[in-house]
């Protein structure tokens, strides 16, 4: 276990090929069941129906809190479905996550009338003098970050209520340095007073995905990657994230080979990166 962190059960998502599958043939005791097995080890549950409209999206928010007290987070870019799933949504069992609000969505700002809720604010994009982009580098990162929390308080809600993503790629295919722009910009905010109390969340399965699994004492595991990821940006604020109840996240020592591999990913660029994730899973 990790002090002070708190998992977002990541499987009630349509991307997932199982749930998208109890999705499609509306298995609703299939939905409460994974409910109730990510409940052991989940802060909240993440609720995810993909490109289908606000009223299913509420369905299933009622369908997982029929069968846990654990709060929500409502998973979806889309106003409308983000405003049917909060009006859904029982606050008694703890005031929800709403994943995300980006610099290109602050509408959705608005929904705090209808239901208080903990942001997740989505910083990989920003809009300057009307041009959209995405965000390459960590001064960009830092810009969206602070326009982000501006834009929060002026909704009325506080620093410490605010979870900010960073944006986190596959660290194997990672040529453009996203691993250090998401570092580089957490350190910026750490140490900059007016993020105190912030806190931050990736999808961390995202980081380690089309990766091989590792072998260890003859056998096929999987990459502690994760693990570094989370050991390295914990004490700049990764307090949260979206993962696997079935993973064992763990803050693992220095002398760790899945530390160096990352430590050493810090210092090298582009194409060298990949060479040296594709060393380490040998």
């Amino acid at each position: 276990m990790i002090p002070n962190f708190s998992l977002i059960g990541e499987s009630i998502n349509d991307s997932v090929p199982s749930t998208h599958e109890l999705f499609e043939a509306n298995d609703l005791d299939g939905i409460r069941a994974l409910a109730q097995f990510q409940a052991q080890k989940s802060a909240y549950l993440d609720v995810n129906v993909g490109m289908r409209d606000g009223e299913y999206l509420a369905e299933m928010v009622k369908v997982v809190q029929s069968v846990t007290d654990l709060p929500l987070s409502i998973d979806t870019p889309d106003p409308a479905m983000a405003e049917a799933a909060l009006k859904a949504y029982d606050v008694s069992r703890g005031m929800p996550i709403l994943n995300s609000i980006s610099p290109l969505r602050t509408e959705m700002f608005e929904l705090y009338r209808i239901c208080p809720f903990r942001p997740i604010l989505l910083v990989t994009e920003n809009r300057v003098n009307g041009e959209e982009f995405m965000c390459r580098t960590a001064d960009e990162t830092f810009a969206a970050a602070q326009f982000m929390l501006e834009k929060a308080h002026a909704a009325g809600i506080p620093t410490s209520d605010c979870i900010f993503d960073p944006g986190v790629a596959p660290i194997g295919t990672d040529t453009e340095d996203n691993f250090k722009r998401l570092v580089q910009t957490m350190e910026r905010m750490h140490a900059d007073p007016a993020f105190s109390g912030f806190h931050a969340s990736v999808g961390l399965s995202n980081f380690t995905v089309m990766l091989p699994p590792r072998r260890a004492n003859g056998e096929l595991v999987k990459t502690p990657l994760e693990s570094a990821f989370l050991t390295i940006t914990h004490p700049l604020g990764m307090d949260y994230c979206i993962g696997s109840v079935r993973r064992n996240y763990e803050l693992l020592p220095e002398e760790h080979d899945a530390m160096k591999c990352l430590r050493d990913c810090l210092a090298l660029e582009g194409y060298d990166v990949l060479s040296r994730v594709m060393e380490f899973c040998m």
